[in-house]
């Protein structure tokens, strides 16, 4: 597939702020951040299943980003470099945050309906998902993640990854029939 001139240009620009970013430039990184932003809120969004911790996700993992960026090397591209990043980052948070919140509030109950008037029909079925399948449904049917991969990330044998894939497709079969 061909790349447009408007792609190239804003790899080209991208690139840039990169490089400047990671000398410390904060318009630079702002820029960077304008550009990934709703990726990173989509992908906490789909991974939390809550507005609010969404949204400290995707602030989090910008803040890890700020951190992380001298280190990025240019070896793949940026995007996916981010991605892997705040997957992990988020996922991190998510575990924090569930054995810390567990004791005080019901944390599995879902969440307000009005906020996803704007989602579709599948995402707002996806966020009914228990925790874990939720988790590798998201990395391997949304993300592209490969169970090996899922393996890895959550710290959980291959097989288990597709048994919570295949429960996960089960239950939605379900609740979409």
């Amino acid at each position: 597939m061909l790349a447009l001139p408007e792609d190239i240009e804003l790899l080209d620009k991208e690139n840039q702020w990169i490089a400047l970013a990671q000398r410390g430039d904060q318009q630079a990184f702002h820029q960077l951040y304008l550009i990934h932003h709703q990726k990173i809120m989509a992908l906490a969004m789909r991974l939390a299943g809550d507005p609010r911790q969404a949204e400290e996700i995707t602030q989090e993992c910008f803040v890890r980003l700020w951190h992380k960026l001298p280190s990025f090397k240019g070896d793949s591209q940026f995007s996916t470099w981010l991605h892997r990043l705040c997957v992990n980052h988020a996922l991190n948070m998510l575990k924090t945050q569930k054995s810390l919140w567990a004791r005080f509030f019901n944390i599995d109950s879902a969440p307000e309906q009005s906020y996803f008037d704007e989602y579709q029909a599948l995402d707002k079925v996806i966020l009914t998902l228990p925790e874990r399948a939720r988790w590798v449904f998201v990395l391997h049917a949304v993300e592209g993640y490969q169970h090996n991969e899922i393996a890895e990330i959550l710290k959980i044998s291959e097989g288990t990854s597709k048994a919570q894939y295949h429960r996960a497709r089960a239950l939605l079969k379900e609740k979409l029939a």
